[in-house]
């Protein structure tokens, strides 16, 4: 039985996880640039009124992806 992928936009507030991969090649370029390294911690921080975008802390700086770059950041299960 395959565990399902989580990803940063599975993650509730306060919750973190720790980044697997980067699914997406090219998005994943701009997400390495902004920390987005795997191994690094995340942790997310908050989510907009109509949940997207949201807030994420990595390397103890705030960064805000939408819904859908959030979802190309795989986290280690």
């Amino acid at each position: 039985m395959q565990r399902e992928e989580k990803s940063v936009r599975d993650l509730k507030i306060g919750e973190s996880g720790t980044i697997c991969c980067l699914k997406d090649p090219e998005m994943g370029l701009k997400l390495l640039e902004m920390g987005c390294i795997p191994g690094t911690t995340v942790k997310l921080n908050s989510r907009a009124p109509l949940g997207d975008p949201i807030t994420i802390i990595v390397n103890d700086y705030t960064l805000s992806l939408r819904l859908d770059e959030a979802e190309t950041i795989l986290l280690k299960g």
